[in-house]
């Protein structure tokens, strides 16, 4: 569509007359249409088994018309007004309350039943847009919220039809907390593994070159080309760092993920060499992974604890953050708490994209007693009212994912200890390969967060 059309579209939505209805007709039935969806593609009032969305799209098929089949969408777009009916402003710009139940909403509807199929989620009110990505469980921002204007209305709309087109394979997590002894390599290797059993491609980056202890833990070594050589120059093949960690069964069946080795070499320099040296400094990372995002199911990269240059590369580089912690160790909850509320926005206001996002915490490895877990809730709720005191940031979704009002849901995902984990290092092959409840644990943590 001509820039002068949108000239005119935008012109023609009035503030004190722009309600879902009139924004729906006079300007996101145009937006769809320009990413390419034609009439027949597009459903109005779709139902999708969680609630109502605004629009549903997808191309048609041979012999499968979605107008009429309603079946698999692939966009799912929720329109918000403009001004309530008192006339007060509604604001989709980040962190606005509007912009965080519009947010959760088109997450609702995504992962609903009848919704399997859809890959992207948009939510405007002709003011602001904002483009979602879905990954099995996990809903992210593709895009920033974007102020929408007459002379980026062309660019926002090339943009995101190019994402829409063109999805990447991967989800690129990043296991982290900011304190220690939480477990970080141990759920990285066995989560890789686990998907690996369920079919996935998976790919693994040990970012921790002064312990290297997810290397160390598969046996692997460096290759001829390292992570250290491609972050340096752009010229090398990234692709020649990979490992393949293959594992072959008494039946005859094997099992492979790959990883890309800790290399020592990076511990040589001080972090304002790192920062001057690499070309773009904690953002290289990224760039060099994007060789991958469409060749692999999942990324994950174990980095060390400490805020430094190869933890802040891998938030930077990730699409989601996943925070072991420990019940027993208040500190790890607090230092999540930190993750969450500092470090993620940090990371995501140098970005500009949209992302990360962190995940929900989790108790990783211990068995918990119900007078420990009540102390660990005592401390969540003691860290949630605190924060929302201190600088009104609502740590609530992040601790209790699955609480409402209506029951008080403070249910967190835990993994249980179970021995065979911590020895199966020794035997350089992840307890999810080795043991079947080890299997178990890491299959539930898996659907829990990723697998549909």
């Amino acid at each position: 569509m001509l820039l002068t059309d949108w000239n005119h579209i935008l012109d023609n939505i009035l503030p004190d007359e722009s309600n879902e209805a009139l924004i729906s007709k006079r300007f996101v039935e145009d937006f769809i249409e320009a990413l390419g969806f034609n009439q027949q593609e597009q459903v109005p009032q779709f139902s999708t088994g969680n609630g109502i969305v605004d629009f549903a799209a997808r191309k048609n098929t041979d012999g499968d018309n979605f107008l009429f089949s309603k079946t698999n969408p692939y966009l799912l777009v929720e329109v918000k007004a403009r001004a309530t009916g008192s006339g007060a402003k509604i604001n989709l710009s980040e962190g606005t309350p509007q912009y965080i139940n519009a947010r959760e909403q088109i997450k609702r509807y995504l992962l609903a039943s009848k919704c399997n199929t859809s890959q992207w989620g948009i939510i405007t009110n002709s003011v602001h847009i904002q483009l979602f990505r879905r990954h099995g469980k996990v809903v992210f921002p593709a895009t920033p919220s974007i102020l929408i204007k007459k002379d980026n209305i062309n660019a926002i709309i090339s943009h995101i039809k190019h994402l829409i087109y063109n999805p990447p394979k991967a989800l690129t997590v990043c296991v982290y907390n900011n304190k220690g002894g939480v477990g970080k390599t141990t759920t990285t290797v066995n989560l890789a593994a686990t998907l690996a059993q369920q079919g996935k491609q998976v790919l693994v980056i040990d970012f921790d070159p002064q312990q290297g202890d997810l290397t160390k833990s598969l046996g692997l070594q460096v290759g001829k080309i390292s992570l250290y050589d491609c972050l340096f120059d752009r010229d090398l093949n990234i692709h020649d760092t990979v490992q393949p960690f293959i594992v072959k069964f008494k039946s005859g069946k094997s099992l492979q993920f790959d990883v890309i080795p800790a290399d020592p070499k990076l511990v040589n320099f001080t972090e304002q060499d790192l920062a001057t040296r690499i070309e773009k400094g904690s953002a290289r990372l990224k760039d060099v992974l994007k060789a991958f995002v469409y060749e692999y199911d999942y990324i994950f990269i174990d980095c060390p604890t400490n805020w430094m240059f190869f933890s802040q590369s891998s938030l930077y580089a990730c699409d989601a953050v996943l925070i072991p912690t420990k019940h027993n160790n208040l500190a790890s909850l607090d230092n999540a708490a930190k993750v969450i509320k500092e470090l993620v926005p940090k990371v995501k206001a140098a970005r500009q994209d949209g992302g990360p996002i962190a995940l929900p915490i989790f108790f990783n490895g211990e068995n918990i007693t119900p007078p420990q877990l009540k102390i660990a809730n005592q401390e969540i709720v003691a860290i949630i009212t605190r924060e929302i005191k201190a600088s009104k940031f609502n740590l609530l979704p992040y601790f209790y994912p699955k609480y409402i009002k209506a029951d008080s849901n403070t249910k967190i995902f835990s993994l249980p200890s179970y021995a065979i984990v911590a020895g199966a290092a020794f035997a350089r092959i992840p307890a999810a390969f080795k043991d079947s409840t080890a299997a178990k644990y890491y299959l539930d943590l898996a659907k829990e967060y990723f697998l549909v």
